[in-house]
């Protein structure tokens, strides 16, 4: 298992591409990855800003590091969905290495986990739709992410939400063959990912079943003390349901956490789940979302007001607290049914 770069490897404050000639001022830092650190990097001369992924070139003496890096930039150069982060350039100088992405500047649904304790259900409708949009174009393009967290999901200014982090993204083995390799996030790992069957299209879908239980729980599904538990859990598919959930939700995250993985649903079932033909989803999302419980005026408003208020009153944050204090953002939605435009084990 490892971590990625320390901030003792700062790049300078300003940083040139002699290759283009173009320079750069390092702003604020923005989070750690798998093999560096993450700024934000401002274009000097356009003012055009972006999310660059600092890799220490001495990281890649480590084994599979340097294969891992030129992977990622292979992967996500030729990449171009709305819904998966961009890359939009690299390049070195004498001490780093440069990815350019763009940025998203709202942070991740993590972040917004930890101000909010947990979503609404049309909230996790709006942001699953958009994800599973990118995550059917990445499974279209034969690439399988391996990595699929609410960490992994970033949020635009205009709270529009991206995949993030193909670090360990890969192309999927060929036919006859399988990856082997035990990587990714322990508790969003699937079962046939623990035992070395392979990772393939299948173990993504439990990742977003994990990732789809936190968002509305406010914790990941399998959680344990010692690993050999938490992985006896995975594979048992073992998880508490709190009382919150609603029988939709608990139906599709049982959909998505089976531990065979021929029997998971594809991306275009999920969608035909109750849980979103049978449930609004909002047309959009204000900004204030990101901080605190929304309502949503136009369908069944009387319904998601008194939800708004027994969120914030009887334990809207974190699964099992209570007294939670919160404000509330007024959004519009559509009808139900419409389609809106820990550490990683290596």
């Amino acid at each position: 298992m490892a971590r990625g770069g320390t901030r003792d490897e700062l790049p300078g404050w300003y940083i040139g591409d002699t290759g283009s000639g173009t320079l750069y001022k390092r702003g604020r830092f923005l989070g750690e990855g798998t093999f560096g650190c993450c700024y934000q990097l401002t274009e000097v001369t356009s003012g055009r800003v972006y999310a660059a992924k600092v890799i220490p070139r001495a990281r890649l003496t480590m084994v599979g590091t340097r294969d891992r890096v030129e992977r990622e930039r292979e992967l996500q150069g030729r990449l171009c969905h709305r819904h998966i982060v961009r890359l939009h350039g690299h390049f070195t100088d004498c001490s780093h290495v440069y990815l350019l992405l763009e940025l998203c500047s709202r942070g991740s649904l993590a972040d917004i986990l930890r101000v909010r304790g947990r979503l609404t259900e049309p909230e996790v409708r709006y942001y699953l739709r958009q994800i599973i949009s990118g995550l059917r174009y990445l499974h279209g393009h034969g690439v399988v992410h391996r990595d699929l967290k609410p960490s992994n999901f970033l949020v635009t200014e205009k709270m529009q939400v991206k995949i993030g982090d193909l670090g360990l993204a890969r192309r999927e083995a060929p036919r006859g063959r399988r990856w082997g390799a035990l990587c990714g996030t322990p508790g969003y790992l699937a079962p046939e990912v623990l035992d070395r069957r392979g990772h393939g299209a299948p173990a993504d879908v439990w990742a977003l079943g994990c990732a789809v239980y936190a968002m509305l729980t406010g914790s990941p599904p399998f959680e344990a003390a010692e690993r050999q538990e938490l992985f006896r859990r995975i594979r048992a598919a073992w998880y508490p349901l709190p009382p919150h959930l609603s029988p939709r939700a608990r139906a599709l995250i049982a959909r998505l956490l089976v531990p065979e993985p021929t029997a998971r649903p594809s991306l275009p079932d999920v969608l035909a789940h109750g849980f979103f033909t049978q449930g609004f989803t909002p047309a959009r999302l204000s900004p204030r979302a990101c901080h605190s419980v929304p309502i949503f005026m136009g369908h069944n408003s009387l319904r998601w007001l008194v939800w708004g208020a027994a969120a914030c009153w009887g334990g809207g944050g974190r699964a099992g607290s209570t007294g939670t204090h919160c404000t509330l953002s007024r959004d519009t939605c559509d009808p139900p049914g419409k389609d809106p435009s820990p550490k990683n084990i290596h």
